[in-house]
């Protein structure tokens, strides 16, 4: 009887952090209006916020990889953060809280919009979600920044950050080459740290 409890206890534990997965990225992805970026701060605020699924430095991990990789940037962190919560199941409920609703939710507005697209208020309105989009986006880059420079000091933080910005803007460069050059740069110096340090003790 007591493993029947526990067993129950512990499938509705699991129900219950499905819900939470569904409600998080459905949340995430109805309002995250402008774009997939737009959504990313609204994914931080449930993820890190809200549920505690992750810290910010986690979050700042997750996204910079899933910057690297090809694919749009919502699925692709829905998908890992519900694996890493919730299993197999958890991964599918976040991709279809993400992408589902939205999906259905925009092949009914556009119905409607379509027949009005000509109409100012509808121009105001797509126009008018832009400037918000822009400040949310703003907030979520700086406290990435103080993340960074609780970790490394402002110095290098604002010395990345100018490169970072030449390299994207002015030269052009996807971002995904930047941030594997990071990975690959930091993985370097961690390899020789860890020589130096074997050196050190074998001396």
């Amino acid at each position: 009887m007591k493993y029947w409890l526990t067993t129950r206890e512990a499938k509705e534990c699991d129900n219950v952090k499905q819900r939470q997965i569904f409600t998080a990225f459905f949340r995430a992805g109805m309002l995250g209006y402008g774009g997939g970026l737009s959504a990313i701060p609204l994914m931080h605020r449930e993820v890190v916020t809200i549920y505690k699924w992750m810290d910010d430095e986690e979050f700042s991990d997750v996204l910079a990889l899933a910057n690297t990789l090809p694919g749009p940037i919502n699925t692709k962190l829905s998908g890992y953060i519900g694996y890493r919560v919730g299993g197999i199941r958890g991964m599918l409920n976040a991709l279809i809280a993400t992408v589902i609703p939205t999906v259905i939710l925009m092949i009914l507005l556009l119905t409607v919009l379509n027949a009005y697209k000509d109409k100012p208020w509808v121009q105001g309105m797509a126009k008018g979600v832009l400037p918000v989009a822009g400040v949310m986006i703003g907030v979520l880059a700086w406290d990435f920044v103080k993340i960074a420079k609780v970790s490394m000091g402002w110095v290098p933080t604002i010395i990345l950050t100018i490169i970072s910005l030449i390299v994207m803007q002015l030269l052009g460069i996807h971002p995904a080459f930047l941030i594997v050059a990071l990975i690959m740069t930091a993985l370097m110096s961690k390899d020789k740290e860890s020589k130096g340090q074997r050196q050190v003790g074998g001396s």
